[in-house]
């Protein structure tokens, strides 16, 4: 099978009904892609500034291009090369565009940019996250005449800002890979006089153009459109004009064409123009329903049309409250992953071809998670615009570290994200803002909130910050690692679950024979301390998955539906491997699901098993952990990931029994022998029937190897920029790809295309070589185009096998210094999960009891904290007597389940007895986990519940989390944990069974 196939599962077969082509006739074209043509010098060359300067010896590139990009993944984080690099362009204007408005737009420059235009000086840029763009039209030269823009770049990590010397939270060496230079798109705008502006606030000081819907009826699918575009007239007279905006669908009919009201805009004015219509029959923009609409606002000055903005974007309805988010009227626990805003790639950082960052973006999609939280920075548009198409939530951030901040770092993260929103807010699946990666105070929450509110106040999207759990002002929040519930704002689990582990390491059976946690780091913490334990960074892919497994089980476990204070879920840490921060043995962070080509690990399909629905289950699923290619003689534990309420396992058809379930996913089968043939796990329901299977085969010897591509849909573009990923498989001579082989392959690229490479333990991780080994059986490389349309011949061979050849057909495109075709043209949307469901997401499994009061012999006052809603207050027992609370509830009840939130809760086992009314329903020690523990206790009918500590708490060491600073968290203990008060609960909820 071709992984083109496998890719565009989505909608690939109906990419032509699902494309609305963004192409026009050049001569009407208002935006232009600025990409191609340049040319790049690594080193200080000040005198570039010039136009007559001479630089027929730079190197030429076509953007996005980070003059580092080929050290991604080759080099640690730290050691990524920085300095000063220029980048130049000569091009001249349209033949029409003499007496129209000429400005360039920048998707981003790392870190700082100071832009010439013909050796004027034009402007800076320095905060090396968000676009920006200039006023070229007093310094540009009319056609036929050239013009000359010259670009200084300067990544230093220690930059500082030219006015402040500050300088800026987020360029970090940690987590913010630094690919230097003009990593992103440009564009050139032409424009009449009498024009929208470009949402480029902090440059150009204008805000552009607002499409967003109101008044949601989602059963009638109805809404009203509405249209707010700020339009300047630079003209000498006042105009009278007016919006003209037509709505087309995604097979390229018109649904909707209106008119707003008239408005004078005098000279030098900014004037915002509205617009609106109810419309009805839409397409919801939903999770993996990327359906999205073309929105164009015409500017009509006497009934002439004069200026013309063409924004993508969907609509879709968003709500928080209760605890819990709801996209189109349907609830959804986030299931997720905190991935790195760079996104990057081995050999070529960030700066991928925008079908690239679909094709990752969707494999979020499709191993069922809904959420991507971009950490720390803004992520640049192509994939907030791919986030859009293939119908994945983003959580936006706007840029910072670990901590809040004051002074002119709190006013540099305040403008970015302005500047942030202002740029993203038409991006349907953007439904949060990250004000920080840290709570940040009430007064600084408030100041983001106004910006939201000035700026985006119909975009249906919450503004909060990590933890923030007793905030007034934020709208969602939650905490790193634990996990947090509530009854008022959604709390999620901004991220969760990092530990590391190489795709290539199967399990200790297998070769390279890796025992799990074996390794150790050469890396330190960000505070310098050592890593003293490296053991959960050095996994193999059999105790990784299981992990990402027995993580997740909490957040399911409070999921909406379980009770009035509920948990919204959580982001995983990270989805792909990354050239970040990293606490294993090799030199980059190995927690994704997909490693740095985006090969999918055995986590990966854990997750696509356990995260399967909004909330609850939808299609239960298993997944058998590992492979089944080993030595006779081997005798191991299999695991099997199911949703199923009982799983079977059979080898070559033998049943081995049911398998001992735990964290409700995992299923355990003891020494299990291996014998050749096949092994198939087969999941019951409840009352017996079969409802899923899995089966894996025993492969033969390699035999072969075998080639297929993954390729941009309608084919490689021939722009000398283009990626096409090329799979290699060692196969056994029945085609079935051989697990264990790790062979080296080596290839050779001939025709329109140059080699790139691709990623493999060994030295320098193998980047750049021709020459690398599979793992796991398989791995890819990348090959690049050339700017001449033809045929890329790739030719892979190994010792022994039998070799393979395939061909990448690239096609013309237009390479002018002025193209009208776009990065993102033609890309389909992704529409395989199909509009939101019109049926609840989750069955309520318990109803919470109500507490109205409760008595105590020691800090009564603060009896009210331990049921309070509010995890950041707690009561605890304060005199050396018998420690014992009791609870007053709202009604008689039968209470059967008891739910704690203990300080301590990751290390600390209490020994308890609990009573409703005088009457013994349990005695044992709470268990350890990510936060809350649930008690079966022996359903009872009552209405006092009386909770007494028997002895003291003892320590348990089974989970172990480290901050990325190096510190461990007290999990609700004080300062230090040594100490700790006497039955401190954090919150305490009584349940009952539905009726």
């Amino acid at each position: 099978m071709n992984i083109k196939r496998f890719f565009y599962a989505f909608s690939f077969a109906i990419l032509l009904a699902n494309t609305v082509s963004a192409q026009e006739n050049k001569s009407d074209r208002e935006k232009y892609n600025f990409n191609y043509g340049w040319k790049l010098n690594v080193g200080a060359a000040e005198e570039a500034k010039k136009p007559e300067f001479d630089d027929q010896k730079w190197t030429v590139v076509n953007l996005p291009f980070a003059w580092n990009q080929a050290e991604a993944f080759k080099k640690d984080i730290t050691q990524l090369s920085t300095g000063i690099a220029w980048y130049r362009k000569t091009f001249q204007l349209p033949k029409d565009s003499n007496d129209k408005k000429v400005f360039i737009e920048f998707e981003g420059v790392r870190q700082m940019g100071e832009i010439y235009l013909n050796g004027t000086f034009i402007g800076r840029h320095e905060n090396g996250v968000m676009a920006f763009g200039f006023d070229l039209t007093p310094y540009v030269k009319p056609f036929p005449q050239e013009n000359v823009i010259a670009v200084k770049t300067d990544n230093d990590w220690k930059y500082r800002e030219k006015v402040s010397n500050s300088g800026f939270q987020w360029n970090n060496n940690n987590f913010n890979a630094n690919y230097g230079g003009l990593p992103k798109n440009v564009f050139l705008h032409v424009k009449s006089k009498v024009y929208q502006t470009l949402p480029l606030f902090s440059t150009l000081g204008t805000t552009g153009t607002y499409v967003y819907a109101t008044d949601f009826n989602i059963a009638e699918k109805k809404a009203v459109i509405n249209v707010s575009s700020q339009v300047k007239n630079e003209l000498s007279t006042p105009v009278k004009a007016q919006l003209k905006v037509s709505v087309v669908d995604m097979e390229g009919k018109e649904v909707a064409s209106f008119l707003g009201d008239s408005y004078t805009v005098n000279p030098n004015e900014k004037k915002d123009l509205k617009a609106s219509k109810a419309l009805s029959n839409l397409n919801f923009w939903s999770w993996g329903y990327g359906y999205l609409y073309t929105v164009s606002s015409e500017v009509l000055v006497d009934n002439k049309a004069v200026d013309k903005v063409t924004v993508r974007t969907g609509f879709r309805k968003a709500k928080f409250e209760k605890g819990m988010v709801y996209l189109n009227d349907r609830v959804i626990q986030m299931k997720g992953y905190a991935q790195r805003t760079s996104n990057e790639w081995p050999s070529v950082g960030m700066s991928v071809p925008a079908w690239m960052s679909d094709y990752s973006n969707s494999l979020m999609v499709k191993s069922n998670g809904n959420l991507v939280r971009w950490m720390h920075v803004t992520p640049w548009k192509q994939d907030v615009e791919s986030c859009d198409r293939v119908g994945l939530i983003q959580a936006m951030p706007a840029g910072d570290a670990e901590a809040d901040v004051t002074g002119r770092r709190w006013e540099q993260r305040t403008e970015l994200m302005r500047d942030a929103i202002i740029y993203n807010r038409n991006n349907p699946s953007i439904l949060f803002y990250e004000c920080g990666n840290e709570s940040i105070s009430e007064d600084h929450m408030k100041e983001m909130l106004a910006i939201r509110n000035l700026y985006d106040s119909y975009g249906g999207r919450a503004i909060g910050s990590r933890e923030m759990l007793d905030s007034k002002v934020a709208e969602y929040g939650g905490e790193m690692l634990y996990i947090n519930k509530s009854a008022k704002l959604p709390f999620w689990a901004t991220e969760y679950s990092r530990d590391e582990g190489l795709r290539k390491y199967w399990d200790e059976f297998t070769p390279p024979f890796h025992k799990n946690g074996t390794g150790g780091t050469t890396h330190q913490n960000v505070n310098g301390t050592k890593v003293a334990d490296a053991s959960s960074y050095n996994r193999n892919q059999d105790t990784h998955a299981v992990e990402n497994v027995a993580r997740w089980y909490d957040y399911w476990e409070m999921r909406p539906g379980t009770g009035e204070r509920v948990s919204s879920g959580g982001v995983n840490i990270i989805f792909s491997d990354s050239n970040t921060h990293y606490r294993g043995q090799e030199n980059y962070r190995r927690s994704g699901e997909v490693d740095a080509m985006r090969i999918p690990k055995d986590n990966f399909y854990a997750h696509q098993v356990i995260w399967d629905g909004w909330v609850d289950t939808d299609t239960p699923k298993a997944h058998i952990v590992g492979h089944w290619n080993y030595e006779k003689e081997i005798t191991k534990d299999i695991t099997v990931i199911s949703t199923a309420d009982a799983v079977e396992l059979f080898v070559n058809n033998v049943s081995l029994g049911k398998g001992v379930q735990s964290k409700r996913f995992l299923f355990a089968f003891k020494n299990v022998q291996f014998k050749p043939g096949s092994i198939k796990a087969i999941g019951y329901d409840k009352s017996g029937k079969r409802v899923c299977e899995n089966e894996i085969r025993t492969a033969g010897k390699p035999y072969a190897l075998k080639l297929s591509t993954i390729e941009r849909p309608g084919g490689t573009l021939a722009n000398a920029n283009d990626l096409a990923i090329v799979q290699v498989e060692v196969m056994d001579d029945k085609g079935n790809r051989c697990p264990t082989a790790l062979n080296m392959i080596d290839f050779e690229v001939k025709g329109q295309g140059t080699f790139v490479g691709g990623i493999a333990q060994g030295p320098d991780n193998y980047i750049g070589a021709s020459s690398l080994p599979v793992e796991c059986g398989v791995n890819r490389i990348m090959v690049r185009s050339t700017e001449v349309e033809g045929v890329i011949t790739i030719k892979a061979a190994s010792n022994s096998l039998k070799s393979d050849a395939i061909d990448v057909k690239t096609v013309k495109t237009d390479l002018g210094k002025l193209s009208a075709n776009l990065p993102n043209e033609n890309l389909p949307s992704f529409t395989e999960k199909g509009p939101t469901p019109a049926t609840p997401s989750f069955t309520r499994t318990r109803l919470a009891v109500p507490i109205i009061g409760a008595k105590t012999a020691s800090n009564q006052a603060d009896a009210f904290k331990s049921y309070d809603d509010n995890e950041l207050t707690q009561w605890s027992y304060g005199k050396n007597d018998k420690a014992l609370i009791e609870y007053e509830l709202e009604r008689e009840a039968n209470i059967n389940q008891v739910v704690m939130k203990l300080a301590g809760w990751k290390s600390k086992k209490y020994p308890i007895r609990i009573f409703v009314d005088g009457k013994k329903v349990f005695e044992g020690q709470t268990p350890t986990g990510l936060g809350y523990a649930t008690l079966d206790v022996t359903p009872t009918k009552g209405k006092k519940v009386q909770i007494e500590l028997l002895g003291s708490a003892k320590d348990s060491d089974a989970i172990n989390l480290v901050e990325i600073t190096g510190k461990v968290d007290d999990a609700g203990l004080g300062k230090g944990g040594k100490t700790i008060q006497r039955l401190p609960i954090i919150e305490v909820e009584f349940y009952e069974p539905i009726r």
